[in-house]
């Protein structure tokens, strides 16, 4: 049976359409599976194994009882856009109108999903760096636009400013930054945010960020593009509560932009999802007013654990590159004798009893041989299951 529709263009976008027609699970899915099939330790998919602040998962159940469980307003409830716009300000110094500025959505993903459906056109350019979350590619393909990677390159994984203002042309139409970065944990620098601005700008593009890891940094500040002159009237902000408060399975998430942007992405965002989370939504406003020291603590705690994989890492003989941000950690695995990334997260579980994830998988077909031999590892777990993954790792002895 042959089934027509925008799923194909959905699953090449997202480099999971086979050249004989048949659609590959993603690589999250895959490798999840492997580590439930062989007890290995998942270090590769994005998920902590600590629930967030006991005030946070107190107000969920007291929303609950409550009643707090029917359809909230399709922006989201008014406690959470309040406790939005207190974020913004109160880290950022944004100013974001709750009741005009402020959207609620399932999780991030829905975020940038409504935002460049609503805001593509057929034929449309997308600039986006490579690697990049799998999501952005099936999302632009899905909206028809023509899909433009800027890559970043091991150690640092910065941009080449002259590959950006190459990337970036009056077709385009949305210029997507992830950052902190997912799946290098780079941070880009105010320069790097600078030229962005200047060229959305030039081209009249729109800004599009995803800044889900915006507290989790490691000595250097997170900065908004928004706060950049030039940029707040072009640009839509996406964070989420998942990764700030360990809550990823509530998918909360929400965007930030001028007025006649959140109107027109509510237009779309309104038949995806809808509404959803009413009682996380009360709850997700209490951790956005937590003090200082709760989002001090949180990239603090996370960075130990950055420190306890890196070490076993190095120790075990894969070259890493240090991130500056987000639950990830790149390491090449070409030293201990395997060029192939993919083929190496498959035959680890049984090498080390461990999990992780190829960079090849968040990179378009033609650049993957580029980061072929590079592998993702997540840190965001409990320090003695990281200590225990490092002594397995350990284990590894390099193939000829």
């Amino acid at each position: 049976m042959t089934i027509p529709g925008a799923w194909r263009l959905t699953a090449h976008g997202a480099g999971l359409l086979a050249a004989d027609g048949t659609v590959a699970a993603s690589i999250f899915a895959e490798m999840s599976a492997l580590a439930a099939r062989t007890g290995a330790i998942n270090l590769g998919q994005g998920f902590p194994d600590e629930d967030g602040p006991p005030e946070v998962l107190e107000a969920a159940r007291q929303a609950i009882s409550d009643g707090v469980n029917q359809y909230p307003p399709g922006r989201g409830l008014p406690v959470l856009r309040d406790a939005i716009a207190r974020h913004q300000h109160r880290f950022y110094g944004l100013a974001a109108n709750p009741e005009t500025e402020v959207l609620v959505t399932a999780g991030a993903t829905e975020a940038l999903a409504a935002t460049i459906l609503a805001l593509l056109e057929p034929g449309d350019e997308v600039v986006t760096f490579e690697p990049f979350y799998d999501a952005y590619g099936a999302l632009i393909a899905l909206g028809g636009g023509v899909h433009r990677t800027v890559r970043l390159r091991a150690p640092d994984f910065q941009p080449d400013p002259d590959e950006l203002r190459a990337a970036v042309t009056d077709r385009t139409r949305l210029i997507i930054v992830n950052n902190p970065h997912n799946p290098t944990g780079a941070v880009f620098p105010a320069d790097t945010l600078a030229l962005i601005v200047e060229l959305a700008e030039r081209h009249d593009a729109v800004i599009v960020t995803d800044e889900v890891y915006e507290h989790l940094t490691f000595g250097v500040a997170h900065t908004p593009i928004a706060t950049l002159p030039g940029a707040g009237g072009r640009t839509v902000t996406i964070s989420s509560g998942g990764k700030t408060f360990n809550t990823t399975g509530w998918k909360i998430g929400w965007l930030t932009a001028p007025a006649p942007l959140v109107t027109a992405i509510l237009a779309v965002k309104q038949f995806l999802t809808y509404v959803n989370g009413a009682p996380f939504q009360p709850a997700i406003a209490v951790g956005l007013d937590l003090p200082d020291s709760f989002y001090t603590g949180i990239a603090a705690d996370l960075r130990v654990k950055r420190d306890v994989l890196e070490r076993g890492l190095t120790a075990a003989g894969f070259t890493v590159s240090r991130p500056q941000g987000s639950y990830f950690i790149v390491a090449d695995a070409a030293p201990l004798g395997y060029p192939d990334g993919a083929e190496f997260c498959r035959a680890l579980p049984g090498l080390a009893g461990v999990v992780a994830v190829p960079i090849a998988a968040f990179c378009s077909p033609e650049h993957r041989p580029e980061y072929a031999s590079l592998v993702r590892f997540a840190y965001c777990k409990r320090v003695d299951v990281l200590e225990r993954a490092s002594e397995q790792l350990a284990g590894l002895t390099a193939r000829a």
